[in-house]
């Protein structure tokens, strides 16, 4: 099974491209306010991440996570599903 360090430290790879202001990554960081991205990054990063975990992230999922924590931890329970 996977651990929360392996998932962020995934994730972190998969923001990267994305990461045009060149935030520093915490658990809180918003993709919204922080990373400031709009819907067309949040749906092409989302296909990344589901690609990169083989998961599917509901539309409805989706609009609950709001920091890379909420996403590590999304992530880790769809991995455990």
């Amino acid at each position: 099974m996977t651990d929360r360090t392996d998932i962020f430290d995934s994730i972190a790879t998969q923001v990267a491209p994305f990461n045009k202001k060149g935030v520093a990554l915490t658990e809180a960081t918003t993709f919204a306010g922080d990373l400031e991205w709009d819907s067309l990054t949040v749906m092409d990063f989302v296909a990344a991440i589901e690609d990169e975990f083989d998961i599917i992230i509901t539309m409805n999922m989706q609009a609950e996570i709001e920091t890379v924590g909420q996403l590590v931890d999304a992530v880790a329970k769809l991995k455990t599903a």
